[in-house]
């Protein structure tokens, strides 16, 4: 994978707790990392100090308990970097996220906040100390009581069906109870449990701070319909990146538009959870993809869409990109490109256009930035073109 004398070319690894606890080969640079790689594939790189900044900017920031959405990144570097930082929450959605977390934090709080879960889930999870289940039809509900025995331990949490937002990627239609449903479910619940909560999501990459204070009212009205008390909220996910085209606000405005909403209607005083997953990690990874040829202003490279680049494909979002030629060249104006993946699968293209020099040639390797989140998560072995090959950069 990397010469024999990569260890002259790599730095120290120092994580927030000035130690290297990844496990990765780690690299002052994306430099020292090309020059060192002798393998075929695509590289996932981790920054372990921009993963752990974004942890810094929720902890101090939120006006609530930070609750990491594992599905985002579940990369055992990104689940210790967070820990060391300081988060002790953490949101999973399946057995294996579950034994994951455990493995790597065991005094973290889970928070098992997917709806739908099998009942051998939720009996697993209960085994394994999970108090927090969110659901969202009186089926699931007693799924849950019956898994656990009625224990009188729960900590349950409806989760609402909003009004349409103006997040990137809308999320209502899977999940969620309307309001009529949501005040039987709030009913139903309360005499089984410890902690009854709320729990919404207003949209992956939500671009406006406003859907949060709506959502709080929403949930306000349901709850006073529902008439019982409320020991938590969880205002969920959808806090933005910043991606070419895409220009959210501060970070700090979310969280002061919660907080205000928060008083506004009534929930300063109980339980506040917030579930950051893309804002955690986005720009705490990225994928160095290979040039395996040119076309004009298209490039087929050794990752795409069936690798870490679904959402470049799928969603057409332009991630940020740079070029790391493969040799020294005279740099050139900037040209719209057109990527292709290395699968044999015609689906395999990522329109953008992604700008970059014109001088572009094969062997030369391109950076595909803010892929830390839902890049090598949804990572597959398609047509046998993968990647098992994760760094970390210190820069």
């Amino acid at each position: 994978m990397f010469k024999s004398d990569y260890a002259t070319l790599a730095r120290p690894a120092i994580l927030p707790d000035s130690s290297n606890r990844s496990g990765l080969p780690a690299f002052a640079s994306v430099g020292d990392v090309l020059r060192a790689y002798e393998g075929d594939d695509a590289i996932f790189v981790l920054y372990p100090k921009k993963i752990a900044a974004a942890a810094r900017t929720f902890l101090n920031g939120f006006p609530g308990k930070v609750m990491y959405a594992v599905k985002a990144n579940p990369h055992p570097t990104v689940l210790k970097t967070l820990w060391t930082a300081g988060v002790r929450h953490f949101d999973v959605a399946s057995t294996r996220e579950v034994d994951l977390v455990k493995a790597i934090a065991p005094s973290a709080k889970l928070f098992f906040m997917h709806p739908v879960k099998s009942r051998a889930a939720i009996r697993h999870a209960y085994a394994e100390g999970v108090r927090d289940f969110s659901f969202d039809c009186i089926d699931e509900l007693h799924k849950i009581l019956e898994e656990t025995g009625y224990p009188g331990d729960l900590n349950l949490h409806v989760r609402l069906a909003l009004p349409k937002g103006d997040a990137v990627m809308p999320l209502s239609g899977k999940f969620g109870a309307d309001r009529s449903e949501a005040v039987d479910l709030l009913t139903s619940a309360r005499p089984h449990v410890a902690m009854l909560g709320m729990t919404f999501h207003v949209g992956s990459q939500c671009l406006n701070t406003d859907d949060y204070g709506r959502a709080l009212a929403w949930a306000r009205e349901i709850a006073d319909d529902a008439g019982v008390k409320i020991d938590s909220i969880d205002c969920g996910g959808g806090f933005p990146v910043a991606y070419p085209g895409m220009s959210p606000r501060p970070m700090s405005n979310y969280f002061s538009a919660i907080k205000e909403a928060l008083a506004v209607h009534g929930f300063e005083d109980i339980q506040v959870l917030g579930e950051p997953g893309r804002a955690l990690c986005a720009q705490g990874g990225s994928t160095l993809a290979r040039v395996e040829l040119r076309k004009g202003t298209d490039l087929y490279l050794n990752d795409g869409s069936y690798g870490s680049l679904f959402d470049a494909a799928q969603c057409a979002w332009k991630f940020p990109v740079k070029l790391h030629r493969s040799a020294p060249r005279e740099a050139d104006n900037n040209t719209a490109f057109r990527f292709f993946g290395p699968t044999c699968d015609s689906l395999d293209v990522m329109e953008g256009p992604f700008e970059l020099p014109g001088d572009v040639e094969e062997g030369d390797w391109i950076e595909i930035c803010h892929l830390g989140a839902y890049g090598q998560a949804l990572a597959s072995r398609f047509n046998g073109f993968f990647s098992e090959t994760t760094v970390a950069v210190m820069s």
